[in-house]
């Protein structure tokens, strides 16, 4: 950066350009609109930021971010404790749990397998996840894994890792999403459709 800039705010547009969908523009916004912003508010953003790291820690059992261990989900008596749901991220557990309509429990692999990443079997939570299905007496894995190839070739790792338990294990279903036109639909997702039909 130009030596016009002053030290501290070329340091916090570098660490905001490393944030991922953060480029170099969107940092600099985000640092100049702090810069002009109250003191308040980049007092409250500091605050939270120490407190994300410090105040917050993985389940033991599910592999979610939680403040006490268990996690709320763990720990409720009221869960379906034969089922699970495994995501590859948090933020997936978020988005089955805004549906409402799930009320098992969850195991978080944290990512998906990626050679091209560097990101192997070993690097995920599956040996966690079929210990915990052998010691808990699932009955029923679905998993839920994005589509893609990634997401893809971990829930077929998944499924071979788990076949020796006699487990059930199921995949959510895929294809075509509402209010969409058939027309504008990719031919893969069309063909995931056709594949899942279910009878009426």
């Amino acid at each position: 950066m130009s030596s016009a800039v002053p030290e501290p705010v070329t340091r916090l547009i570098e660490a905001f350009s490393r944030l991922p969908g953060v480029g170099p523009k969107t940092a600099s916004r985000l640092t100049y609109y702090l810069l002009r912003a109250p003191d308040e508010l980049s007092q409250t953003l500091a605050t939270a930021i120490a407190e994300l790291k410090s105040k917050t820690r993985y389940c033991s059992v599910c592999y979610n971010i939680t403040e006490e261990d268990p996690c709320a989900i763990c720990r409720d008596p009221n869960r379906e404790k034969t089922q699970l749901v495994v995501v590859e991220d948090p933020l997936d557990v978020l988005a089955v749990e805004r549906t409402g309509a799930y009320q098992g429990r969850y195991h978080v692999l944290h990512g998906a397998i990626s050679p091209v990443e560097g990101v192997g079997p070993d690097n995920l939570k599956i040996r966690e996840l079929v210990a915990r299905v052998q010691r808990e007496g699932i009955l029923e894995v679905i998993i839920a894994t994005n589509p893609g190839m990634e997401g893809d070739a971990t829930a077929m790792y998944i499924q071979r890792q788990l076949a020796p338990t006699g487990v059930k294990i199921t995949r959510l279903a895929r294809g075509l999403p509402v209010g969409g036109d058939l027309e504008y639909v990719d031919a893969v997702t069309l063909l995931r459709a056709l594949q899942g039909r279910q009878e009426m």
